[in-house]
């Protein structure tokens, strides 16, 4: 009996084996696949002009009550088609999103499909269910097993403790940048991430399409290659506290990470590759893979720049009152914003009572009508500041009140979470925004996954370490112009940053230090004027003083004068952790800008694309003292010979140009 069984285990295991079938796709290049195995479970690879970057990882989804996604599961179809289109790209960073691609659909029948894409700068999957009935998720797994112990860039979750005390995050974190294998095991880092690959090639994983359903974050489970998935489950009980009690804090959770509709289309893990670093700078994945556009009519959307009240601390100065959270204050702020042709002012944090949570409680100091009308007569909209339980406790109500009273949009803050409840906060705001003809800012919030397309309403999101940092953070907790040489191609990838630029006060290395009443920047001027080109951000605030931005003029003037949204798109050479250069255009006008770290350098731009090879730039660049004055600048007139212009970066420098 026993040499029986060998004997059946021998014939039975090659079967099994041969069992495993695969199904890839190609990207339309031919560089890019991901190949599929199907057996007892599934897995994906993924490989670059022939050589594998990811190798077999699994998927799959555990559904409550019904078999699990891509366990035993039976293929009953296999679907291929090509796709060559284009999206009608709205209040983004290029007008046109070529939308290219191969695709594969496995139907299984154990209600669900596989859903695979290959576009020439990445791949993305997702689980589509074809159920007939709503159901719980209860945990999804989502490997990416890396074919060597590569170095990656990665934010942890900013919060210590176990994995329950992590998902209560802001989503800001420097980034970690260590051999796969070396990440922290009890720590989860949130998306995207990026892996330093052979040759120069770049792996960025990032999500799209995320409605109703918790983020993902990642962590190193074994100390080997891989990173696996991890979810916040869904909020069974929650109460309100945090920051002036305006969040809304998880005191315990159900056993799923989300409740889910017949139908559901789950959220696209997407895989992007880049073989040189500045394609990362314009990837458009996430806003591809996206929904389009849900609410129709959009004309009265106006993306701008915001005169911001909150980081320099109310502080005009030279004026006949003292300033504060109070009306004159607030005319201050918009009779510059009028006179300088920016679109909003903010009243942030303190124009409603605080720790009220109550939107309809504002302080008696504050005229909001006034104030409203007051900005009308400058072309100026007004924007308010919103805590999260405060704004989500009677949605509707709030949007409706303030929307007839002529405000133009919320800048809502302290979500720190994305569970699905969360989640879906995002897009019930959205929605009533919408409705009402109200601009959205999520701050305090995680990175973009397409909202913004589905919602164009919606055009602005935080999760990033921006310069509010600089209040509070010293050079040692917090070095900013490293940060800001990584995260063009790390969370901009995902989509638009509210950063928070434009300081006129700005320190080198040696004479930066934080400070809550009158802020400055680490690095020079210029790097501050060229973040204007460098970061996207439709609704983009410029951080400082009034009276400081009169004193600058000249700066301000250029300042207010970059477009918010582009035609197009061009990633310069450029290198992670070192140095960005970044190209848009608006109309016929080019702008080009660049940032470094610490390290001083010299540049030669090629910009022959333009098409302008014997132009002239208007161009500020840091002045010769610089390095020890870093609010030293100069704005000059560049010859650009034969498609070329040389530029020097002071050490946290920077440049902005304009060329017509």
């Amino acid at each position: 009996m026993k040499g029986l069984v060998c004997l059946l285990m021998a014939v039975v295991l090659p079967f099994s084996v041969w069992a495993e079938k695969q199904y890839e796709v190609i990207s339309p290049d031919a560089t890019l696949k991901i190949s599929f195995s199907i057996g007892e479970t599934i897995s994906y690879s993924v490989y670059k002009n022939g050589q594998q970057l990811i190798k077999p990882s699994g998927i799959s989804m555990q559904i409550e009550d019904a078999k699990a996604y891509g366990v035993n599961s039976r293929l009953a179809s296999v679907k291929k088609e090509s796709h060559q289109g284009k999206i009608k790209a709205l209040f983004y960073k290029k007008d046109v999103v070529d939308d290219n691609y191969n695709a594969m659909t496995l139907k299984f029948k154990e209600n669900f499909n596989l859903e695979v894409r290959a576009y020439d700068e990445g791949v993305a999957y997702r689980f589509v269910s074809t159920a007939k009935r709503d159901f719980k998720v209860l945990d999804e797994q989502t490997d990416f097993v890396f074919a060597k112990d590569w170095k990656i860039w990665a934010a942890y979750a900013n919060n210590s403790g176990d994995f329950e005390s992590q998902y209560w995050n802001s989503f800001e974190n420097v980034n970690t940048y260590v051999k796969l294998s070396e990440l922290d095991s009890k720590k989860l880092a949130f998306l995207p991430v990026l892996v330093d690959a052979d040759n120069g090639m770049k792996i960025s994983v990032t999500e799209a399409d995320n409605e109703n359903y918790p983020g993902m974050y990642l962590y190193n489970a074994d100390g080997q290659t891989s990173l696996k998935a991890n979810f916040a489950p869904y909020p069974k009980e929650e109460k309100n506290g945090g920051h002036n009690n305006l969040e809304e804090i998880v005191l315990s959770r159900e056993k799923y990470i989300a409740p889910s509709k017949a139908g559901a289309k789950f959220p696209w893990r997407i895989i992007s590759v880049s073989t040189a670093d500045k394609q990362l700078l314009n990837n458009d994945m996430v806003y591809r893979l996206a929904s389009p556009n849900c609410i129709g009519d959009t004309e009265w959307i106006v993306p701008g720049k915001v005169a911001w009240d909150w980081w320099n601390n109310w502080g005009i100065y030279g004026v006949p009152f003292k300033t504060g959270v109070n009306t004159e204050t607030y005319k201050a702020y918009i009779d510059f914003a009028g006179k300088k042709g920016i679109e909003y002012v903010i009243l942030d944090e303190g124009w409603a009572v605080n720790k009220q949570a109550d939107l309809f409680q504002i302080v008696p100091e504050i005229d909001l009508p006034e104030i409203i009308r007051y900005a009308a007569t400058k072309n100026v909209g007004i924007i308010l500041w919103a805590g999260c339980y405060a704004f989500d406790r009677d949605m509707e109500h709030v949007c409706k009140h303030y929307s007839e009273m002529g405000v133009k949009g919320f800048k809502v803050d302290f979500m720190n979470r994305d569970d699905a409840k969360m989640v879906e906060f995002h897009r019930r705001a959205a929605e009533l925004g919408a409705k009402y003809h109200l601009l959205m800012d999520f701050h305090g919030t995680y990175k973009p996954t397409g909202l913004n397309r589905t919602y164009p309403n919606v055009l602005n999101f935080e999760g990033v370490k921006g310069q509010e940092q600089n209040k509070w953070s010293s050079m040692e907790s917090y070095d900013q112009t490293q940060y800001d040489t990584e995260v063009p191609f790390l969370r901009m990838l995902a989509g638009q940053m509210d950063y928070t630029q434009g300081a006129m006060l700005n320190g080198t290395r040696k004479s930066y230090r934080p400070n809550n009443a009158e802020p400055m920047s680490q690095g020079t001027r210029c790097h501050q004027l060229g973040e204007y080109i460098v970061f996207f951000s439709p609704l983009n605030m410029l951080c400082d003083s009034p009276t400081h931005y009169e004193k600058e003029a000249e700066c301000t003037d250029f300042i207010a004068s970059v477009p918010v949204v582009w035609d197009e798109t061009v990633g310069m050479d450029s290198k992670v952790g070192e140095y960005v250069v970044v190209a848009r255009r608006k109309g016929a006008t080019w702008y080009v800008g660049g940032v470094t770290n610490w390290t001083e350098r010299d540049l030669v731009l090629d910009l022959s694309f333009i098409g302008k090879s014997d132009a002239k730039a208007e161009a500020f660049v840091d002045g010769p003292n610089a390095a020890k004055f870093a609010q030293d600048y100069a704005r000059k007139e560049l010859k650009i010979e034969n498609g070329k212009l040389k530029v020097h970066l002071a050490p946290g420098g920077g440049f902005a140009l304009k060329i017509n």
